[in-house]
């Protein structure tokens, strides 16, 4: 039974979106409404449907509005798309997870960052590695005036070139290998 359910689900979520980018044109919807999940209730008597709406707070409660008014068309054209019994009745939904979720996310990012740092200054404090203010010299600072580094031998003063390498090989020709 659960499997059916799942593609009904699928089959319903697919469709409303077909209907509300084709078919509804309520002025209040302002951009695409996405529609994230749908969920049927045991009996597949209704169906919460939850979206998610770009814009500011008014305009998310207006759009999500013109949706709920627009419920009984949707489920008149979901039972001539699908061929069941009894289309559930649709109750749409402001999508709370997904919310949750990016502030989940964006706090592990942030712990993540600050693992780092404690990474770095331990690092600092053991001497492995030179302090930050080091690292960031500019190649004036070291003397380095070439991307290739003081390696090459044009970098070196000596007044002669080092041997070609691919990455100074024309375009036009073939790379040695």
């Amino acid at each position: 039974m659960e499997r059916r359910a799942e593609r009904l689900a699928s089959i319903i979520r697919r469709e409303l979106a077909e209907i509300i980018l084709h078919e509804l044109h309520d002025p209040r919807i302002m951009g695409m409404p996405s529609i994230t999940r749908v969920k049927l209730v045991d009996d597949m008597s209704t169906a919460d449907v939850f979206v998610t709406i770009m814009g500011t707070p008014g305009q998310q409660t207006a759009a999500l509005n013109a949706l709920k008014h627009s419920a009984g068309m949707m489920r008149t054209r979901l039972t001539k798309a699908i061929a069941i019994r009894q289309v559930p009745f649709i109750r749409f939904q402001i999508d709370e997870q997904l919310k949750e979720e990016l502030k989940v996310l964006e706090l592990i990012d942030k712990v993540a960052r600050e693992n780092a740092e404690i990474d770095r200054k331990r690092a600092e404090a053991a001497g492995q590695i030179e302090p930050a203010s080091q690292e960031e010299q500019t190649p004036q600072e070291t003397g380095d005036r070439s991307p290739r580094g003081p390696l090459h031998a044009e970098n070196a003063g000596l007044g002669e070139t080092a041997p070609p390498t691919q990455a100074d090989a024309p375009a036009d020709e073939p790379k040695q290998e």
